[in-house]
């Protein structure tokens, strides 16, 4: 093939590849981009929302969030809740998948059921579980008196609040990383199993020698995805606890956005908030993504 046949149909590769990536960037540009980029614009302005002005103040926005002892129990909050919420539930669902992987009677059932809460509301489970947890008829406080133990209001303390919705969001969240790792399992190398087998190799030397090596992509890509999930989370917090109790007890990041730009009309400093969690969500996947790709070529 001449090289004028070969530009020639580069050219027109090209092409339809501008044709077909156009529309996509252009919805990026305008939802995603431009909104970004007035986020961090608008950080260096106290604006009320609803207000026809705005003053810039500078990093003085910036300042009051790193100097507020209020801005230090949101990030302890944010930093719990985010890491039981990811080890939480990739540790349950991969165990979940490791045993339904098995051949045992009704595994379809019980993967779907599995698998169910994932596509429900977080609304709609936030409101479930408030009558779980609920301190005078609810099924966790009932299940620790009948075990002759004195159940916490769960609704009074941080901490056990912070549990609770915790606790939640992984019950809600265990669909999506049982189902990566069971796809994971199910595409793993069978011959590998085998080998195992007939070295009698016991089941946590193939869990660690043989199947643990052949989930790391999987647990790589669940670190990443479970992770900016769990930092977003409003939804279950907002209808089980708005945050509370006393102030700010389940508050994370999203939801001070949340308060500080929809309740205290302080839209410039709920701004500040975003555009903080944006560059911490941004740094922690670059380091993801390296230690993935390093991993790899290892």
């Amino acid at each position: 093939m001449s090289k004028t046949r070969v530009g020639r149909w580069s050219g027109r590769h090209l092409l339809l590849a501008a044709v077909l990536l156009l529309p996509n960037l252009v919805l990026l540009v305008v939802f995603t981009y431009r909104p970004l980029l007035d986020s961090i614009r608008l950080s260096f302005f106290r604006w009320n929302l609803g207000s026809p002005t705005s003053s810039f103040v500078g990093w003085d926005n910036y300042v009051e969030w790193f100097t507020s002892s209020d801005s230090r129990t949101v990030l302890v909050n944010t930093v719990i809740f985010t890491g039981a919420a990811v080890l939480g539930s990739m540790a349950l669902g991969l165990g979940l998948a490791l045993l339904l992987d098995q051949k045992i009677r009704g595994r379809g059932v019980v993967r779907s059921l599995v698998f169910a809460p994932f596509v429900l509301s977080g609304a709609a489970v936030g409101v479930a579980f408030q009558f779980i947890f609920t301190p005078n008829f609810g099924l966790v406080p009932d299940l620790l008196r009948s075990l002759g133990l004195s159940p916490p209001n769960f609704y009074q303390s941080s901490a056990w609040a912070l549990f609770m919705v915790t606790v939640t969001y992984i019950w809600k969240n265990l669909g999506y990383t049982f189902v990566i790792y069971l796809a994971a399992l199910q595409a793993r190398r069978t011959d590998l199993d085998e080998a195992a087998e007939i070295d009698a190799a016991s089941p946590w030397t193939r869990l660690r020698k043989v199947i643990w090596p052949q989930l790391r992509p999987a647990t790589f890509f669940l670190l990443i995805t479970v992770l900016l999930n769990s930092f977003q989370v409003f939804d279950v917090i907002h209808t089980m606890t708005r945050g509370g109790p006393y102030g700010n007890g389940t508050t994370t990041m999203v939801y001070q956005i949340y308060q500080e730009t929809f309740v205290n009309l302080r839209a410039g400093y709920g701004a500040t908030v975003a555009t903080i969690m944006f560059f911490a969500l941004l740094v922690v996947t670059l380091v993801q993504v390296w230690l993935m790709e390093r991993g790899r070529r290892e």
